[in-house]
């Protein structure tokens, strides 16, 4: 199946994957809104939708029978259990994006990432990391649909998930939100050489003990 994808040579796929809190939602969208030449693939859940999603469009939501029969289907390029719930995004949807001439921006979490990685040659990976653990918690408790234990869940996991950044090809830090999707357009219009991880983890090595050493 992941030939499908790997014989499209018009848009490149990217992986952009980020602790719960840290923005990585409304930088996607600042991102798809400012350049037009990225799109996302819409991910299929078998969590609820919430006030103001659209289906179809914010996810494709799907119960946990429609989710297993793709997946024994093999119809998902990637596919992670994140807080009690499926998440998945189909071969179908990023290959229709692609053969438009787009690049196609993943945002998924470090599971995922892994499979992409694995499936299909070329993905490009970003990791974002909030500007501090201070931030990344008020973001968390911020969230007015959250009850506290989800919040813990929530926090338990954006640790997790920061402990795999070193997995990723560029690295950015939501500071200040217009430079970061400056960044992000930046690498993937080919111009992300300052960003890669190589060059930033020396920049960045106070930030990643402070987040990883709470």
């Amino acid at each position: 199946m992941n030939e499908t994808i790997d014989h499209v040579d018009q848009g490149q796929l990217f992986v952009v994957s980020a602790p719960s809190g840290a923005g990585k939602t409304s930088l996607v969208k600042a991102l798809i809104d400012a350049d037009p030449t990225t799109d996302v693939s819409v991910s299929h859940t078998t969590r609820k939708q919430r006030p103001g999603e659209v289906d179809g469009i914010n996810y494709h939501f799907v119960d946990e029978h429609q989710f297993h029969d793709m997946l024994e289907n093999d119809e998902f390029l990637e596919w992670a259990t994140v807080f009690d719930h499926l998440y998945g995004t189909s071969i179908d949807a990023a290959r229709l994006v692609l053969e438009t001439g787009k690049h196609v921006i993943l945002e998924i979490d470090w599971q995922g990432a892994q499979q992409i990685r694995q499936k299909v040659s070329g993905t490009q990976t970003i990791f974002i990391f909030p500007p501090s653990l201070q931030a990344l918690r008020d973001r968390l408790t911020a969230r007015a649909q959250d009850d506290p234990a989800t919040i813990e869940r929530r926090t338990a996991s954006a640790l997790e998930e920061l402990s795999h950044w070193s997995e990723f090809d560029y690295l950015v830090v939501n500071d200040d939100f217009d430079t970061a999707v400056s960044e992000l357009r930046d690498i993937v219009a080919g111009r992300g050489d300052p960003f890669r991880r190589d060059v930033r983890e020396t920049e960045l090595k106070s930030l990643v003990e402070e987040l990883l050493t709470s």
